[in-house]
C-alpha cells in the first residue's frame, strides 16, 4: 500500500508499507513530515518529478530508518515528489516526471536474472561494455578450457572489474615501445624509484589503500570502550601520517553530484583501510572542465565552439560536481581544506583539446599507529565481515567503464556506472571502525574499501594471499531483483570489507549496533587459495575459481607508439593593454576568487582545522596550505598542499610534470614541516589521454620528469591513481584532455600555531621576490595565453635544482624562526596576480613596488608568466640572508595602507586601485554562486564590507583559570550523523570536566541514563542527514523512545543541571520546545536564506542575557565558525520575549550567514541554564583554530573557553 501525505501542488511524501497504517501511526507520519496531512486517495492527478523508480535514493534510506527509530513498523519506502510546472528544468539523470501519481509508482518488472555460461566471450564482452582485451579474451577461453567448463558470467563480469585498468594499472605495469624501441622500466618502476632512492620516513607504501610516513608521538583522545557509552580518556600513540588522493572522472562526467559525492566517498574509505585500519582528517579536491560560459561567452570561451555535450554542460559539471564533494564532506564531518579549479579548451590546427571528461581529485590526509600500520595475514577460520549499506542496481560496470573513453559505450551501460552517495551511512561505517583502531588491541587483521568492483574486488584482495568462501545469500539486498552477478560487481558505496577472529566478530557487532551500523558475517578465509561465491540456498557457485586465476595471470599490456612534437603558436602582446590581460586574466576561473567553492564547504569540523583556504579580516580564499592538528596539544600537524601544471605540460611534458610538484611544494611550505623538505611525500596522480599517437610517449616522459625530479629533490611518491582514458567522443571529432599530473604534497608540520598566510601587513619590513625557476620568464603555458587564446612555444621549468632545494629549507628555517611576515607563491595568473592577492584580504592595504632590479626587459612576462617563485615580506634583509647561498633574492617594494599597487619596472608603470581589481576577481566567483545560492550578489555586495574586527575580555588572559575542585560528569549526546562530538568532548575535557560518550542508543535501549550528569552537550553534525528536517529525526527517537524521553525529559526538570546544543544540538533542543518551553508557538530552525550550506569564520556580539556560561564575556565580539545548512532561528514573537545572549557582528550576509530573526546567533532559557547555538564555539576553542586572530596576543585558548569554565563554577555550586 502506497499512502500519500503533503499537498497535490507542492511537495507531496509517497510511503511505501507493507500493511495498513493505522491512526497512531498515522499520527507519527504526519508529524514527521512537518504536520502534512494524509490523502485519502490512492491516485493523485497532475504532473510530478520524483526518483526512478528503480532507484531507492539514499533520503528514503534514510526517512525509513527514521520511522523505525520511532517504533514504526513495516514502512518500506518514503520518496518526495515535488508538482511540476510547465517550464521546470530537473536532471534527468536522477528524475522522472510521473503522470500522475498511483500505487505502482514503485514497481519495477524486473526479476533476478539467472545464472548465465558464457560459451562466446567476445560477444559478451561487447554487449556488457567489459572493455577487455583481445589478450585477456584469448586468457580467459584459456582458462575455461583448462577448467574443462565455461565461465559464468559473474566471473567474466567479474575479471574485467578486477582486472581492469582503473582497478589493475595495466598502462602503468605495462611495456612501453617507443618508436621500435621497448624502454628500459615501467611507469610504475620509475614511481617507485623515488621511495628506494629517498625513503626518508616512508612506513608504508605501493601496497595498501594510502601511503603512510611516520608521524610523532600524539595524545589520543577516545571514549576508552567504543562499544558501551564510556569516559573519555587521554593515551600517547606513536602516530603515521596518511596520504591519498584518488579520482573519480567517468562518474562526475554522466553525473556530476552523486560522481564527485562518491569520489569524495570513496577517497575517505581508502584512508580508513590503511593497514588495519586508520582515521582520515581532512579533504582536498580538484575540478577540472571546460569553460564555464558562466557570462555567456568571453573572449577567450569563443576560440573552440562549444560541443554538443553528452551528459552536462559544463557549467552545471563546476556547480553540481562541486556541490555532491562538499555534500559528503560536510555530512561525514570531514573538513576541505585545499584545492584547485581549472578550466581549459583550446583548438589550433589538428587539436581539439580540453576537459570534457572532466577531472574531479579527491584527496587527503589522515593519521593511524605506528603499530597498526601494516595489515595482518589472514588464517584460515577467521571471519569475513562487511559493514554497511545494501545492495542496489548501482555503478555495474563502473570500473570497467570508468577505463574507456567517454562514448565508447552506449548510454544505457554508461549510466549503469552512476552512483548513490550516503555519507551518513560511511559515517556510521567509520565511527565503527574508529572504536576498534582507537582501541589498545586493535583486532582488525586486515580491511579493505568499497569502491570499483564491487564485492568481488573488495574480497578478493581482502583474501588473495590465503582463498575465501563468501555466501551470497548473507549480503543485504535493497533491490530484491538483482542477480548473482548484479550482487556480487554492484558499486553500492559506503561499504567496507573486514577480517577478523571469530571471537573477535561479537566485539564489532557490539560496535555496530550502538553506532546503528549495518553489519553482516558474510565468508570466512579457507587457506586454500581458491575464491568463491557460494548460494546456500540453491548451491549455486557463480564464482568458483583460484585466486590465481583471477590475479595472477592476465596478460601484461604492451603500448606501441611514436614520438609526435605538437608546436602551438607564441602569444603576441603589447604593454599598453596591460590593464585588459590583467581583468581578464582575474576572470579565469582558475585565478579568480574560489569563494564560490569555499562558502559551501564545512572547513572547520573535528576542531583540528589549524589552516584552510580563507584568511585576513575579509576572509578570502587565498591560503593554498592546508593544516591539520594531529592532537588537539596545539604543537604537531600535518600539511598538506597541491600543485598542477597541465597546459605547461602540452607544451613540455616534463615541465609539466616538473612544474606541478613545484606549485605544490611552493604551496606547502608556508607550513614549518619536521625537517624541511625531506618531510615531504607526494601523490601523483595521473590522468592522460593514452592510446593517441604520441600520447603514450608524451606520458612516459611526464612520469620520468616527474620520478627524477622527486629524486634529485630528496623526496618520495609513495601513493598515487591514473586515470588514462581522458577523452571524450563526438559524432564531430573526439576532444582529448591535456595530459595531467596532479601533486598532492604532505608532511608533519613541526608547529601548527607558525603557519604563514599570504595577508601582508603595512608598514613592517620590505617585500622580496625570488624565482625558483633560475630562468628567464616566459609565457608559454600561462593563464594570460589562455585569454589570449594561445598555448605558447616556451615553457619554464627549473633549471637549478639545489637552488630550488636550498630556497625551501633556508625559508622553512625563517618561518620556524618567525621571521616571514606574510607569503605567497606565484603561480596562476603569476606575479601580478600574486602581488595583488596579498593585498585584498584586508582593507586598503597597497603595495609599492620597483622591478627593475630585475634587468627584465620584458614587462609583460615579468607580470603574468608562471614561473615557480615566491613573494615574501620580512623585516631582515633576505636579499643579504639568501645571497649567503648564493640564492637571488631581490627586494621589490613594501606594503603600504594608501589601497593601491604600484608597479615600476624600467620606463613602465602602473597604477591600480586594490578595491577594484578585488571586486573583478570576485566577480566570476559571484556569477557561478548565483547558480547555487539565492544571495549571491547580496554577498558579493557585503563581502568587502564586513571585516572582522573583535573585542576580548579586559581580564582575559588567555589560559585556563587555575582549579583544584573535583571534576563534574559531563556527557556529550550524539546520533548517527552526528560529527562534531570530539572537539566538544575536548573543550569540556579541558575545563575539569568528566566527559562520557553517549549514543542515542544507548538512551533509547536503557544502557544509560542521564540522571548522573549535570551538564549535557547535544553536538553538530547531520543526524540521519538532515532528512525531513533538521534534527527532525533526532527528535522523533527522543520523542517516540520511552526510555530515551524520561531521560531528558527528567535532566530539564533539574535544577542542578546545565545544557548545550551547537548546531544540530541547537536544532534538536529547539524542535523539542526545550529552550521556550513555556511559549505557545515554538522557535523553529529553518533553512538559511541562501537556500545553501553556509560555511563561514564570523564574529558574534555578547550581550547581556541570563545566560551562565556567558557571563563575563557581555560586551564582547569573538571570532567563531558556523557551517549549516538550516540555521536560520524563525522567532515567531518579539524579540522581547526570548533569550538572545549572542548576534552576529553584522546583520547582513554573510557575516549573519543564515538571515535569523533579530540577527541570533544564540538563544537561550530564561533561567539561563539551557543555551543553544548555530555557531561552533567548541570549533573555536584555541587561537589556531580561528582563521583569523589577533596578531598580538600569545593566547592558549581563545575566550570561548570560558563559557565552559563558567559552567563548571557553576555546576559547582549546586
Amino acid at each position: 500500500m502506497i499512502y500519500f501525505f503533503g499537498k497535490p501542488t507542492g511537495i507531496l511524501y509517497a510511503v511505501k508499507t507493507k500493511k495498513n497504517i493505522d491512526p497512531s501511526i498515522q499520527e507519527k507520519l504526519v508529524w514527521i513530515f512537518g504536520n502534512q496531512k494524509l490523502i485519502n486517495k490512492k491516485f493523485i492527478e497532475g504532473n510530478f518529478i520524483g526518483p526512478r523508480a528503480t532507484m531507492i535514493t539514499p533520503w528514503s534510506t534514510n526517512a525509513v530508518e527514521i520511522t523505525q527509530n520511532m517504533d514504526i513498523e513495516g514502512v518500506s519506502r518514503i520518496e518526495m515528489f515535488f508538482f511540476k510546472n510547465p517550464k521546470e528544468e530537473f536532471d534527468p539523470m536522477l528524475y522522472e516526471v510521473y503522470n500522475g501519481l498511483d500505487q505502482s509508482i514503485f514497481d519495477i518488472d524486473i526479476f533476478p536474472e539467472p545464472m548465465v555460461n558464457i560459451t562466446d566471450i567476445e560477444a559478451y564482452n561487447q554487449k556488457e561494455g567489459l572493455a577487455l582485451s583481445k589478450k585477456e579474451i584469448t586468457y580467459l577461453e584459456g582458462l575455461s578450457k583448462s577448467l574443462g567448463r565455461p565461465l559464468t558470467d559473474s566471473e567474466v563480469f567479474g575479471f574485467s572489474q578486477v582486472n581492469s585498468e582503473h582497478c589493475r594499472h595495466k598502462i602503468f605495469n605495462g611495456r612501453f615501445i617507443i618508436d621500435g624501441t621497448e624502454l628500459e622500466e615501467s611507469l610504475f618502476q620509475m614511481i617507485k624509484r623515488t621511495s628506494k632512492k629517498n625513503p626518508n620516513s616512508i612506513v608504508s607504501a605501493y601496497k595498501d589503500n594510502v601511503a603512510f610516513i611516520s608521524g610523532p608521538e600524539i595524545e589520543q583522545f577516545a571514549p576508552k570502550d567504543g562499544s558501551v557509552p564510556s569516559l573519555y580518556k587521554t593515551s600517547t600513540i606513536k602516530s603515521v601520517i596518511s596520504l591519498k588522493a584518488e579520482t573519480h572522472n567517468f562518474p562526475t562526467t554522466v553525473e556530476p553530484f552523486n560522481g564527485a559525492a562518491t569520489g569524495s566517498g570513496g577517497e575517505i574509505r581508502d584512508r580508513l583501510a590503511g593497514g588495519q585500519g586508520s582515521l582520515p582528517l581532512a579533504g582536498t579536491a580538484v575540478y577540472m572542465t571546460p569553460y564555464s560560459r558562466v557570462k555567456g561567452e568571453r573572449k577567450w570561451e569563443k576560440g573552440f565552439p562549444k560541443r554538443k555535450w553528452l551528459y552536462q554542460n559544463p557549467l552545471d559539471l563546476l556547480i553540481k560536481a562541486s556541490n555532491g564533494a562538499s555534500d559528503f564532506g560536510n555530512k561525514f564531518g570531514q573538513p576541505l581544506i585545499s584545492g584547485s579549479v581549472l578550466t581549459f579548451e583550446h583548438k589550433e590546427k589538428e587539436q581539439r583539446l580540453g576537459y570534457d571528461k572532466v577531472i574531479m581529485l579527491a584527496g587527503g590526509v589522515g593519521y593511524g599507529t605506528q603499530d597498526q600500520a601494516q595489515k595482518k595475514m589472514p588464517k584460515k577460520g577467521n571471519m569475513i565481515v562487511i559493514l554497511g549499506g545494501d545492495n542496489y542496481r548501482i555503478g555495474m560496470g563502473g570500473a570497467a567503464v570508468s577505463s574507456a573513453n567517454t562514448g565508447d559505450f552506449s548510454n544505457e551501460i554508461e549510466l549503469n556506472a552512476v552512483q548513490r552517495s550516503n555519507p551518513e551511512m560511511q559515517k556510521r561505517v567509520a565511527n565503527a571502525i574508529r572504536a576498534l583502531v582507537e582501541r589498545s588491541n586493535n583486532p582488525i587483521i586486515s580491511i579493505h574499501d568499497h569502491g570499483a568492483g564491487g564485492h568481488l574486488n573488495c574480497l578478493s584482495e581482502l583474501v588473495e594471499d590465503t582463498g575465501g568462501e563468501i555466501h551470497i545469500n548473507r549480503l543485504p539486498l535493497g533491490d530484491p531483483t538483482l542477480s548473482a552477478k548484479e550482487i556480487i560487481g554492484n558499486e553500492s558505496q559506503e561499504r567496507m570489507g573486514l577480517i577478523l577472529s571469530k571471537k573477535d566478530t561479537h566485539l564489532l557487532k557490539k560496535i555496530s549496533q550502538r553506532e546503528r551500523t549495518p553489519f553482516y558475517i558474510v565468508g570466512q578465509v579457507t587457506g586454500d587459495h581458491h575464491f568463491s561465491f557460494v548460494n546456500d540456498k540453491n548451491g549455486e557457485k557463480p564464482i568458483d575459481l583460484a585466486i590465481e586465476s583471477l590475479f595472477g595471470d592476465a596478460p601484461k599490456t604492451s603500448l606501441l607508439d611514436e614520438k609526435k612534437k605538437v608546436n602551438f603558436d607564441s602569444l603576441t602582446y603589447d604593454f599598453s593593454n596591460v590593464k585588459d590581460y590583467l581583468k581578464n586574466v582575474l576572470l579565469l576561473e582558475s585565478v579568480a576568487c574560489k569563494d564560490w567553492l569555499t562558502n559551501k564547504v564545512d572547513r572547520c569540523v573535528t576542531g583540528r582545522v589549524a589552516q584552510q583556504q580563507t584568511v585576513g579580516e575579509l576572509q578570502l580564499p587565498l591560503s593554498n596550505c592546508g593544516v591539520m592538528a594531529l592532537d588537539y596539544n596545539g604543537k604537531h600537524g600535518v600539511a598538506t598542499a597541491i600543485g598542477h601544471a597541465p597546459v605547461t605540460g602540452l607544451i613540455d611534458p616534463a615541465k609539466g610534470s616538473i612544474n606541478s610538484i613545484a606549485e605544490s611544494l611552493t604551496n606547502i611550505v608556508w607550513a614549518p614541516l619536521s625537517e624541511g623538505l625531506k618531510s615531504v611525500s607526494l601523490s601523483a596522480n595521473w590522468m592522460w589521454p593514452c592510446n593517441n599517437p604520441g600520447e603514450n610517449d608524451r606520458l612516459y616522459c611526464a612520469v620520468k620528469a616527474c620520478s627524477d625530479f622527486a629524486i634529485d629533490l630528496g623526496i618520495n611518491i609513495p601513493t598515487g591513481k591514473d586515470s588514462l582514458s581522458m577523452k571524450q567522443k563526438y559524432e564531430e571529432g573526439d576532444v582529448l584532455a591535456p595530459g595531467t599530473v596532479i601533486i598532492s604534497s604532505a608532511g608533519q608540520c613541526e608547529d601548527i600555531k607558525k603557519i604563514v598566510t599570504p595577508v601582508c601587513i603595512p608598514n613592517k619590513g620590505m617585500l622580496y621576490y625570488i624565482n625558483l625557476s633560475s630562468q628567464k620568464h616566459v609565457l608559454g603555458g600561462s593563464s594570460l595565453g589562455q585569454v589570449l587564446n594561445k598555448i605558447g612555444s616556451e615553457a619554464p621549468g627549473i633549471e637549478n635544482i639545489e637552488v630550488f632545494k636550498n630556497t625551501f629549507n633556508m625559508l622553512q628555517e625563517l618561518i620556524l624562526n618567525k621571521k616571514i611576515i606574510s607569503g605567497h607563491d606565484v603561480s596562476s595568473g603569476g606575479l601580478i596576480t600574486c602581488l595583488l592577492e596579498m593585498c585584498f584580504p584586508t582593507e586598503k592595504v597597497g603595495m609599492e613596488i620597483d622591478m627593475t632590479l630585475l634587468s627584465e626587459n620584458d614587462t609583460i612576462a615579468l607580470l603574468f608568466s608562471e614561473n615557480s617563485g615566491l613573494v615574501l615580506q620580512s623585516e631582515i634583509d633576505l636579499t643579504t640572508h639568501f645571497g649567503e647561498y648564493e640564492i637571488e633574492c631581490f627586494q621589490i617594494g613594501k606594503v603600504t595602507q594608501t589601497g593601491k599597487l604600484t608597479f615600476q619596472n624600467n620606463n613602465d608603470q602602473l597604477n591600480l586601485d586594490v578595491a577594484e581589481y578585488r571586486d573583478l576577481w570576485f566577480s566570476t566567483s559571484a556569477a557561478l554562486d548565483a547558480k547555487q545560492n539565492k544571495c549571491a550578489e547580496e554577498r558579493f555586495a557585503n563581502y568587502k564590507t564586513i571585516p572582522l574586527k573583535f573585542h576580548f575580555p579586559s581580564s582575559f588572559n588567555g589560559k585556563l583559570s587555575p582549579s583544584n575542585n573535583p571534576k563534574i560528569k559531563a556527557a556529550i549526546i550524539r546520533e548517527k550523523g552526528s560529527n562534531s562530538e570530539r572537539e566538544m568532548a575536548y573543550a569540556m575535557y579541558s575545563a575539569g570536566f568528566e566527559v562520557y560518550d553517549i549514543h542515542m542508543t544507548d538512551l533509547i535501549e536503557g544502557r544509560k541514563t542521564l540522571e548522573e550528569f549535570k551538564f549535557i552537550a547535544a553536538v553538530g553534525g547531520f543526524s540521519n542527514s538532515d532528512v525531513l528536517g533538521s534534527a527532525k529525526g533526532w527528535a522523533g527517537a527522543f520523542l517516540f523512545n520511552p526510555m530515551a524521553k524520561k531521560s531528558l525529559d527528567d535532566f530539564f526538570a533539574r535544577e542542578d543541571t546545565l545544557s548545550l546544543g551547537v548546531c544540530n544540538g541547537c536544532q534538536l533542543f529547539v524542535e523539542l520546545g526545550m529552550i521556550t518551553p513555556t511559549h505557545k508557538e515554538l522557535p523553529k530552525m529553518n533553512h538559511n536564506t541562501s537556500g545553501k550550506f553556509e560555511c563561514q569564520f564570523t564574529a558574534v556580539n555578547i550581550g547581556s542575557s541570563s545566560s551562565i556560561m556567558l557571563r563575563g564575556l557581555e560586551g564582547s565580539t569573538l571570532g567563531i565558525w558556523a557551517a549549516h545548512g538550516e540555521g536560520k532561528f524563525h522567532l515567531p514573537m518579539d524579540e522581547s520575549h526570548y533569550q538572545i545572549p549572542g548576534k552576529y557582528h553584522k546583520a547582513t550576509y554573510p557575516a549573519n550567514p543564515n538571515g535569523s530573526d533579530y540577527n541570533a546567533a544564540m538563544l537561550c532559557s530564561d533561567d539561563g541554564r539551557h543555551l543553544v547555538m548555530m555557531p561552533h564555539l567548541e570549533r573555536s576553542t584555541f587561537p589556531w583554530n580561528w582563521a583569523h586572530y589577533p596578531k598580538d596576543r600569545s593566547d592558549e585558548f581563545s575566550p570561548w573557553i570560558i563559557g565552559f569554565e563558567n559552567a563548571k563554577r557553576w555546576l559547582e555550586t549546586k
